[in-house]
């Protein structure tokens, strides 16, 4: 995710990280290349004149522009919910955190140096994998290594064989719940209320998994690349009897629009991706992992991540 203020002046056309021109600064030098010869030629193709006028265009650009809009609009939509589905298991690892430190009964005080013995921390450290096992199902990622020093070992043994690993996580957790409650440790109407949480995390994973594998469809998608680049190519040729040799200026700035708000469309349609403008989801869980940690006492050197070169990943 990208993190920085707005530029001023002459600085915001400087600014190169951050923008999609990086993703789309091919094909626009290709464009704008393809404009400068057509205007060179005054519009012949092979001694051919192309003669179009610009009201194909104005038809064809304003549905075009609104049709962006929306797809664009869909896509922005499936970040914010993602990022508020995020926000949502923030909020609630931490009430679960509270509900098991002043829910559940213990013969000793609580102490991180206790381990993974304490049923507390157990539960605690687990809702930190938790959210590192959600990073990297929705990612496609290996998450291993990172959980072997939150789970027990029978329980990091287990998650090899297992294709969805933050609901295995969560079926532990309520096998931990249901021993709380045999042991006597806990009231049934509080272990509802820890049971709630649980389940609310669950149903935020859930969406997550939703918006990850169902994208916006194909073929949309695609009959907007092709109607985009077909108008910005043959743009040129519209133009060019009309204002000469402004012609490549006009398509590079309708192209650097057109081309880069289809890129920006489908950098956000995924958000859970590790791209720049993807949601910083190793931030998120770092500041879980801290908030969960120091709920316990447990010493370490954890700090928030930072923004490195305006990225927060």
């Amino acid at each position: 995710m990208i993190v920085r203020g707005r530029p001023s002046g002459f600085r915001l056309f400087l600014v190169f990280r951050g923008s999609v021109l990086h993703r789309i600064w091919g094909v626009l030098l290709v464009n704008i290349a393809i404009a400068t010869v057509v205007t060179l030629n005054h519009g012949d193709l092979f001694r051919l004149k192309i003669t179009l006028t610009s009201i194909p265009f104005t038809l064809i650009g304003l549905p075009l522009a609104i049709f962006l809009g929306f797809r664009n609009s869909a896509a922005y939509d499936r970040y914010c919910e993602g990022r508020k589905l995020w926000g949502e298991i923030v909020l609630q690892s931490r009430n679960f955190a509270r509900q098991c430190l002043t829910f559940i009964e213990h013969t000793a005080p609580l102490k991180a140096d206790l381990g993974l013995n304490d049923v507390r921390v157990r539960m605690i450290y687990r809702t930190i994998a938790f959210s590192h096992a959600l990073r990297h199902l929705l990612r496609n990622t290996d998450a291993r290594a990172e959980l072997k020093p939150l789970l027990v070992q029978h329980e990091w043994q287990r998650i090899a064989h297992t294709s969805n690993i933050p609901d295995y996580l969560m079926r532990q957790m309520g096998n931990d719940l249901r021993l709380c409650l045999d042991e006597e440790r806990l009231d049934g109407c509080l272990a509802a209320a820890i049971d709630a949480s649980m389940s609310a995390m669950t149903a935020a994973a859930t969406s997550c998994e939703r918006i990850q594998s169902t994208p916006i469809p194909f073929s949309y998608t695609l009959l907007l690349h092709r109607t985009a680049y077909l108008y910005c190519f043959l743009l040129p040729f519209g133009l060019v009897d009309t204002i000469g040799f402004m012609t490549p200026f006009v398509v590079g700035i309708v192209a650097y629009t057109f081309f880069g708000l289809d890129a920006l469309g489908d950098e956000i349609e995924e958000p859970f991706g590790s791209s720049p403008n993807d949601l910083a989801l190793d931030a998120i869980c770092r500041s879980i992992e801290i908030n969960l940690r120091d709920s316990i006492g447990d010493k370490h050197e954890l700090v928030p991540l930072e923004p490195v070169n305006y990225c927060l990943m």
